[in-house]
């Protein structure tokens, strides 16, 4: 047997797997333990939590076992169990109906109720009242994370602790947490629960330093049932505020309360840091919100539009949706825009009525983004030549990088199919639109692509 066997493996999964996907269900993996066995050797991996565990073992198992085996040039069978701090972990016990619906999303079990607490004043929860899982439209790029937020919700301190949520600005998160604390709220009123930006954690710290009160600090925080807190990424080279939010950490995770943190990355991926607390951040559950995908960004304008009295057309919401590609933040805000319009110049919404209100926008992407703009941005991001983007060279390095160049093109400006191919060095039309439903097909099932394409449009749009 050879004795780095899992270091290759992890090796060469994380050149098979999309980056974002890797990072958050394998790289964090210990080390398996490999024993020669009869017909085959057996791998034992110890994970974390039982989501986790569910998710490799659905998604990932065959592939890890294929890799494991190719690799010792034998039969090789993985075996998952959890770490003995959650196999002994007390089975959660809940009456009412929120953690029915969290046992529905992810088979969990009711938790018992929290002994009762004196509440403190609404205005110190800092929660979002309109914030809440009704009004969170899900999708495809927030379903892990929903899961996982409807079962702390409904089972707070037992799994998922803390719960690590990440991905680019305006994708969710913060609506995300707030509406864990809402959920818990209305099912505990007595909760002691607490929003906050990590910027409001460290200006706490700065204050209480000058006062040399974190007496008063440590009451604030360590008492808490539930804390969530945006943007953890601002603590970086804080030495002193690092400092304290560990002891809050620790604090609260031997109390039992829940930690609920958001980030631009991945708790690995977070710069100037202490290790220790990364290697905490990632000790529970890390789950990545992604941009949204068409579909989802069609029916999160339907239903802000419906929760504001003025129903859109579902070919409406299709036209902005195409059109505001870069997060939920910019969605809204171009929807407040043709609602804002339609009112002032009581016309009804329609496609006409939004390319009207969003001409400034519309008019600036036309004017930046151009098929030679977008071969240039791809040939650069793929560290192609641009000229490559015109030549008859096939292989895969090369055409991959052309077929999402078309795609873009497509998507991006007002250009026919003839007249894309005649840019692409005088290509068919057909091969254009193969080009155009291949990437399409793909960007729906592959997170990788999907968020490389995010990427050049928003480099695209400026």
């Amino acid at each position: 047997m050879i004795d780095n066997l899992w270091e290759q493996a992890c090796e060469r999964l994380a050149a098979q797997l999309p980056e974002q996907q890797y990072n958050t269900w394998i790289r964090s993996l210990p080390p398996a333990v490999i024993e020669p066995g009869g017909e085959a050797a057996v791998a034992s991996v110890r994970v974390p939590n039982r989501f986790k565990l569910d998710w490799i073992r659905t998604q990932y198992a065959g592939l890890i076992e294929s890799v494991l085996s190719e690799l010792a040039a034998q039969p090789v069978r993985l075996e998952l169990a959890l770490t003995p701090r959650e196999a002994q972990a007390p089975a959660p016990l809940r009456r009412d109906s929120l953690a029915a619906t969290a046992q529905v999303a992810v088979g969990a079990v009711p938790a018992a109720p929290a002994p009762a607490a004196v509440p403190p004043p609404a205005s110190r929860h800092r929660l979002n009242p309109a914030l809440t899982f009704d009004s969170l439209v899900p999708g495809r790029a927030n379903q892990m994370a929903r899961t996982a937020a409807l079962y702390v919700a409904g089972a707070p301190g037992h799994m998922y602790n803390p719960l690590f949520i990440y991905g680019g600005v305006g994708l969710g998160k913060t609506h995300l947490v707030h509406a864990v604390g809402n959920a818990l709220l209305k099912d505990r009123p007595d909760a002691r629960v607490l929003y906050l930006h990590a910027e409001q954690f460290i200006s706490d710290v700065v204050k209480n330093y000058q006062r040399k009160t974190f007496d008063e600090l440590k009451a604030k925080y360590h008492q808490l049932d539930l804390l969530l807190i945006d943007d953890v990424q601002f603590f970086a080279g804080k030495e002193r505020t690092q400092e304290e939010f560990f002891n809050a950490f620790e604090a609260l995770l031997a109390k039992r309360a829940h930690i609920i943190m958001t980030s631009d990355t991945y708790p690995k991926g977070l710069a100037d840091i202490d290790e220790r607390l990364t290697s905490r951040f990632d000790a529970g559950l890390t789950v990545a919100i992604e941009p949204p995908e068409l579909e989802m960004r069609v029916a999160i304008l339907i239903k802000k539009a419906d929760a504001d009295g003025a129903p859109m057309p579902e070919d409406v919401a299709f036209f902005i949706a195409k059109n505001v590609r870069a997060n939920v933040r910019e969605l809204e805000g171009a929807l407040r825009k043709v609602l804002a319009y339609s009112r002032f110049s009581q016309k009804e919404i329609s496609i006409g009525l939004a390319r009207e209100a969003l001409r400034d926008l519309l008019s600036i992407q036309n004017r930046q983004i151009g098929v030679e703009n977008i071969q240039k941005t791809v040939a650069d991001f793929y560290k192609i030549k641009v000229a490559d983007m015109y030549s008859k060279k096939r292989p895969a390095s090369i055409a991959r990088p052309r077929q999402i160049a078309m795609y873009l093109a497509k998507e991006l400006t007002q250009k026919s199919l003839p007249e894309i191919g005649e840019l692409f060095g005088g290509r068919d039309h057909t091969t254009v639109l193969h080009a155009v439903r291949k990437v399409g097909g793909e960007r729906s099932k592959n997170s990788e692509l999907n968020q490389q394409l995010h990427v050049l449009e928003q480099a695209l749009k400026g």
